[in-house]
């Protein structure tokens, strides 16, 4: 395989890169890889009530490489599209007998036209006819104000709410790990009843949580602390940052010699390495002065969204753009929003979901309309604090820059608003399994749209990376954020509020939530990931299966749900939508067996 390449932009290209051609930025994605005895996620059951097989139809990837002949799995409807009409493009030539040049996203047939049989021809032909029905089946069903990636979306939606149904059949507390999944990932209409709230005449213009500090006074570039931060275990902060470039990386230890600074400490250690300093050219101590302030506008008497949490994303964000598959993808200046964007993407967290400020009028729900309330504010916050003293670190930027970097950081952190997870999961997914069946599974990241699709999945990974991490660093965080539900439903509980899903310190399965968490959540997003970068996360997938067997297997033994069919109501329901219905009442349940003569892309 050859690298791909780097494409030259305003802020050029890095100077570690080498650019290899001048074409634009591409990745290759391998249409199959054996995976061993891996678990897959849920999104390749069947999507179908009627049929009991995870796996109907077993479909041999005509897309293989060379050196990659396992099969292939497509899930994602219009890559499933794209994928039939391209067998019913090579069965035509096959029944027509007709001799076609070869089109780049085609592979040449093979000389089997002649020696098909009547039967074997009759067969074909009522094959491919079905082919061609279940496409044009599909295509009925796109909108002309609906994405091809909201087809996938709605799909994994449809199917996650099955899969939690069961799961909330089976015990009491996996229904309340149901209701927590369904209730924090689905983007769904906040559909509890609100009083009116009383409006204040207090402008909303005011961006609350940004308090006047200075840091400034203290700092120059003569007397700048080795890594950015005062601290008297400069030794041992030195062995830790050995390990920056690392999946492994101890941010605990690095807050305990970083004199409780990891974020100013992560962030300065990032940009030495990474020559964005001098890139753009930042004052290093307008840099110290900014990342300390924005460190101090987070709450360190949050258990888990606080600087911790944000210098862990951080890191793993910028290893994330280290993988090799991405290797001189990105520009200087997207590496740069990325980064800055993991680091306030959390900042002035008050320790409570978005759903609770909704349904406490609070005045951040009032300015943002509910719509994600905590993501819009971490963004004002961010760009806010750029304004105070000496803390401006894009100020050598270009007009043009500046902007090109808002854009991608706000793009960024309202991705990290959980409600949207199955959207982000399918465009990324629908993105690969598309690229897997057209322009020979290479991946041109020549537009905004893909670049920054990539972009704030990889951020939205990083903030769902714990149980990807060494078992002792998933369960600190862990502990965490469970300690921080627990005082969000001691809130609600001292209101008369009913508690949320896993807040009740009495009831919630611990392990179970996290088997579920795993399961539905990040499984299926670090698989896609895995996809797109193959094989570089390979090792992750391996560290989140057994992260995954230790809580199954540290489960306690949940009761079995009451006997009395009356205390059903007490469930967790999952709504049907009207597209649901439609979908299981459809008579073009896509079941057969496939033939020998044909590739069949249905999952």
């Amino acid at each position: 395989d050859t690298g791909p390449a780097s494409y030259e932009a305003e802020n050029g290209v890095s100077p570690s890169h080498t650019p290899l051609g001048s074409q634009s930025p591409s990745l290759t994605l391998h249409t199959s890889f054996p995976q061993g005895q891996r678990r897959e996620s849920f999104l390749y059951r069947s999507d179908s009530d009627y049929d009991m097989s995870p796996k109907t139809v077993s479909r041999n990837s005509s897309l293989a490489s060379e050196g990659h002949t396992a099969e292939d799995f497509i899930v994602t409807p219009f890559a499933q599209v794209l994928a039939s009409l391209r067998s019913v493009r090579s069965n035509f030539t096959i029944l027509a007998n007709v001799s076609t040049p070869t089109v780049k996203s085609v592979p040449p047939n093979s000389s089997r036209k002649a020696t098909l049989s009547d039967q074997q021809y009759q067969q074909l032909a009522l094959d491919t006819l079905e082919e061609l029905d279940w496409c044009l089946d599909q295509l009925e069903t796109i909108q002309t104000h609906r994405s091809v990636s909201e087809m996938a979306s709605n799909k994994f939606k449809r199917m996650l709410n099955r899969e939690l149904s069961h799961l909330s059949e089976m015990s009491r507390s996996g229904n309340q790990v149901s209701e927590y999944i369904s209730s924090t990932f689905m983007d769904k209409q906040n559909e509890v009843e609100i009083p009116s709230p009383t409006l204040k005449d207090k402008p909303m213009s005011h961006i609350s949580g940004v308090r006047k500090l200075s840091h400034s006074s203290s700092l120059s570039s003569t007397s700048m602390p080795r890594f950015g931060v005062n601290t008297d275990h400069e030794d041992e902060l030195a062995k830790e940052l050995e390990d920056l470039d690392k999946w492994s990386f101890n941010i605990f230890r690095v807050a305990e010699f970083s004199n409780n600074r990891p974020l100013s400490c992560v962030m300065y250690a990032i940009f030495q390495e990474r020559e964005l300093l001098k890139t753009f050219r930042i004052p290093v101590d307008t840099f110290v002065t900014y990342v300390m302030t924005l460190e101090d506008h987070y709450h360190g008497n949050v258990a888990y969204h606080n600087s911790l949490h944000a210098a862990d994303v951080t890191q793993s964000t910028h290893v994330l753009l280290s993988t090799p598959a991405l290797d001189a993808v990105f520009t200087d200046l997207e590496i740069l929003a990325a980064l800055f964007a993991a680091a306030i993407h959390d900042v002035d967290h008050p320790g409570v979901s978005n759903q609770f400020l909704i349904n406490t009028n609070s005045e951040l729900a009032l300015m943002y309309n509910d719509e994600s309330v905590l993501e819009n504010h971490h963004l004002a916050v961010g760009f806010k604090l750029l304004h105070q003293e000496n803390c401006d670190i894009f100020q050598n930027l270009t007009k043009r820059q500046r902007q090109s970097l808002r854009k991608l950081v706000i793009d960024m952190v309202l991705a990290t608003d959980m409600s949207k997870h199955m959207t982000l999961l399918a465009d990324l997914k629908t993105m690969v399994e598309t690229k897997k069946v057209t322009s020979s599974g290479v991946l041109l990241l020549d537009h905004y749209t893909e670049r920054i699709q990539v972009l704030r999945n990889m951020v939205h990974c990083a903030d769902l990376s714990n149980p990807t991490k060494t078992l002792p660093l998933y369960r600190q965080w862990t502990e965490r954020i469970m300690e921080e539900f627990f005082r969000q439903g001691d809130k609600e509980r001292e209101r008369g509020m009913e508690i949320s899903a896993m807040c009740d310190k009495h009831t919630a399965s611990v392990e179970k939530s996290q088997v579920g968490f795993i399961d539905y959540i990040v499984h299926p997003l670090w698989e896609t990931w895995a996809d797109l970068v193959h094989p570089d996360a390979q090792e992750l997938l391996d560290t989140l299966e057994e992260n995954r067997e230790w809580y199954l297997n540290t489960m306690p033994q949940s009761p079995s749900p009451p006997p009395d069919r009356h205390l059903q109501h007490d469930r967790f329901q999952f709504e049907l939508t009207l597209e649901d219905l439609e979908h299981n009442n459809h008579n073009h349940i896509h079941l057969r067996n496939s033939s020998n003569l044909q590739n069949n892309f249905k999952t």
